[in-house]
């Protein structure tokens, strides 16, 4: 009897995963563990392996396809089987119900995908200009106003102000987010007590509006013009590529970006380095590198700042100072950008730091790296010095309150110690929450990294 193979549960959070690559051929023979299907979540890639020795019978699924977990995508078995999944029996003899019986239980209904007297409504609704202006800005529906103008049938602006007026009760906090972002909370659902509309509520809509269906058909915002020009390829916003379009749109509509950039003098960092390379790759069995120094910097300073270690609550009422560092590393790979996070990294030495993080890197291009890797992290480090990339702005990767851009090692020349010298300059820019942290208190956590980085025996003793 063949064995069904299914999408695994791929972490608590993973509910569908796309299909992106066949490793083996149908009608192949497999042996038990071996990787036979690749996979994508919005997280990583992963690999599927065969649950059972036979020959494998691939399902009807097209590659890009979504699909839920657990979903059967293949059958392990004879030779001769074919794709036969245990379930197919129980859903073929549904299907051979007699014809009189599914007749009785199938009764027309009205399709209330499209009700006619709302489309109607909708041509019909009669505004002022000013109505229609301030109703776009806050994103009202019409067609719930009550209009007072022209004897009841045409809305003027002051209709759309009495409506906004009676909205939904909500936390101050949300009721802030809603008007920040241009959000109705009419059709807002209240999580909170006594239904009230939170933070988290808000936010989830905000999502939401961003990801429907709906908003992605409606084309392109009446202020962007397109022009006739043929596409070379479309590629569609698809599981890694499409989180992060949403995430970044997302941080952007819900945080208060502020970006702090100060110059650091890595010289003595860059002799530690070299002089790790040469005292202990062969004992640990790697060269430690920046990322694995300033992350311990980094983890350190958060120690000393736990105000830039901290998040807001879901419900938006409080601050929340957070007991444990666990830091994102931002990691540039073909699919789009992952950042497997480091947990207690501040309670890591180097070389612990170290090996764990190549041990992240290698599960993410092995594509077995896990959703409980790829997050609760409370800070987030991105390094483009590779890249030639002096400063930049990264975009704070949420619920997080900040995020520290690295940029190049660079040599310059500048005084030192009453005299003209080339040193090795590096670019840091912080990137918070100024809802949260105003930027003095950001600016001493970015003037103690700068010191760390300058001095880094003071870290590294």
């Amino acid at each position: 009897m063949s064995e069904d193979l299914f999408i695994p549960k791929l972490g608590q959070t993973v509910e569908e995963v796309v299909l992106l690559n066949w490793l083996v051929e149908d009608g192949s023979k497999v042996d038990f563990g071996d990787p036979v299907l690749e996979v994508e979540t919005d997280k990583a890639v992963f690999n599927v392996e065969a649950n059972a020795k036979g020959y494998i019978h691939i399902g009807p699924h097209e590659m890009g396809e979504t699909l839920p977990v657990l979903t059967v995508v293949a059958t392990i078995g004879k030779k001769d089987e074919g794709f036969a999944p245990a379930e197919h029996k129980a859903a073929v003899e549904k299907e051979e119900q007699p014809v009189e019986k599914v007749a009785q239980e199938v009764q027309p209904v009205e399709d209330e995908s499209v009700d006619e007297g709302d489309i109607e409504k909708r041509e019909k609704t009669f505004a002022s200009p000013r109505a229609r202006k301030l109703a776009r800005k806050k994103q009202v529906d019409l067609t719930r106003v009550t209009p007072t103008g022209g004897d009841g049938i045409r809305i003027v602006e002051q209709d759309v102000v009495n409506y906004l007026k009676q909205a939904a009760k909500a936390t101050p906090v949300a009721s802030q987010l809603a008007e920040h972002v241009g959000l109705d909370l009419h059709g807002v659902e209240g999580t909170g007590p006594k239904g009230a509309i939170t933070r988290a509520d808000v936010e989830s809509a905000i999502r939401h509006n961003l990801t429907s269906p709906s908003k992605a058909d409606a084309g392109p915002a009446v202020d962007i013009k397109y022009t006739e020009i043929d596409i070379a390829e479309s590629k569609p916003l698809l599981s890694v590529r499409k989180l992060i379009f949403d995430r970044m749109s997302t941080s952007d509509q819900l945080t208060a970006r502020v970006t702090l950039v100060t110059e650091a003098d890595a010289t003595d960092l860059v002799r530690l380095r070299e002089k790790l390379k040469a005292d202990k790759a062969e004992v640990w069995g790697f060269s430690p590198g920046y990322n694995e120094l300033i992350g311990i910097i980094v983890a350190r300073t958060l120690r000393e700042f736990p105000f830039m270690n901290a998040r807001l609550s879901e419900d938006g009422t409080r601050f929340d100072l957070l007991s444990e560092i666990n830091l994102g590393v931002a990691v540039d790979t073909e699919r789009g950008l992952v950042v497997p996070v480091i947990k207690g990294a501040d309670k890591l030495d180097l070389e612990s730091f170290g090996k764990r993080f190549r041990e992240l890197i290698s599960f993410i291009q092995s594509g077995k790296i896990m959703p409980e890797d790829l997050s609760g992290g409370t800070f987030t480090i991105t390094n483009l010095g590779n890249f030639d990339v002096d400063a930049f702005t990264p975009v704070i990767n949420l619920p997080e309150v900040g995020i520290l851009g690295v940029g190049r090692i660079n040599e310059k020349v500048i005084p030192y110690e009453g005299e003209i010298k080339v040193r090795k300059m590096i670019t840091l820019s912080l990137v918070f929450d100024h809802r949260l942290v105003d930027g003095a208190p950001a600016a001493r956590f970015l003037q103690r990294l700068k010191e760390y980085i300058e001095y880094p025996i003071m870290i590294f003793v």
